[in-house]
């Protein structure tokens, strides 16, 4: 799995991964403390209101939590009321996206570096990343470790710089409009996996069902 050949490589030279719906399927975990904040505070909530939120900044959501979920708390404390909430949720059950460990497991027994970069804080992602082995992903870019979050390029940038790559030398995996345009910017070809919110097409996405069985090789040259 690590053959190369000349130019830009049959195989990217790291797989950069979103988490939130991408590896796992979490986002119901996030709605359903959204829908209990606005019940312990009397705010109003919508299924539109949280689908606007899939791939965010965390702070970026909060404001927007904030504006349309009409509470009396700042931005700090919502993040940390959601935080709370998702993190028992996965402390007691991580749902895994269907194909989404085997694949990690594959790439990495091919000898590609894994990193991960999500917009969730690294008290969030630390449970689920108790349930791998160690070291799965060489780098791990959280939200609360960067100045820009998705869309912006920054976390896929400082991803790729922290691996030693450039971007463009790296496949990055989500499921959102927001993260791909993140990646996108970047450089990277992204391999979009839809999931709670459909994706714009572009030239730099590639596009697939499911993670169960995918062919890295196959994707990749799609960037050629």
């Amino acid at each position: 799995m690590t053959e190369r050949s000349g130019g830009r490589g049959t195989l990217p030279r790291a797989v950069l991964w979103d988490m939130d719906g991408t590896l796992v399927d979490t986002e119901p975990y996030w709605i359903r403390t959204e829908y209990e904040m606005a019940e312990r505070y009397g705010g109003t909530w919508t299924d539109a209101n949280a689908m606007d939120l899939v791939g965010n900044d965390l702070r970026v959501s909060a404001a927007y939590i904030q504006e349309h979920m009409g509470i009396d708390l700042g931005i700090d404390e919502i993040v940390e009321e959601l935080l709370d909430g998702v993190v028992r949720k996965v402390e007691e059950k991580v749902p895994w996206r269907p194909g989404a460990v085997e694949l990690v497991e594959r790439v990495r027994a091919g000898g590609i570096p894994c990193a991960l970069v999500t917009m969730s804080y690294a008290r969030f992602v630390a449970p689920i990343l108790a349930q791998l082995p160690p070291e799965t992903f060489r780098v791990v870019v959280t939200g609360d470790r960067v100045e820009q979050g998705k869309p912006h390029p920054e976390p896929y940038l400082t991803a790729a710089a922290a691996l030693g790559l450039r971007a463009a030398d790296c496949l990055a995996i989500e499921d959102s409009n927001t993260g791909a345009k993140s990646a996108e910017a970047a450089g990277c070809l992204v391999l979009v996996v839809e999931n709670h919110v459909p994706v714009l097409p572009t030239e730099r996405r590639v596009f697939a069902d499911t993670l169960a069985g995918i062919d890295l090789a196959e994707v990749w040259a799609t960037g050629d």
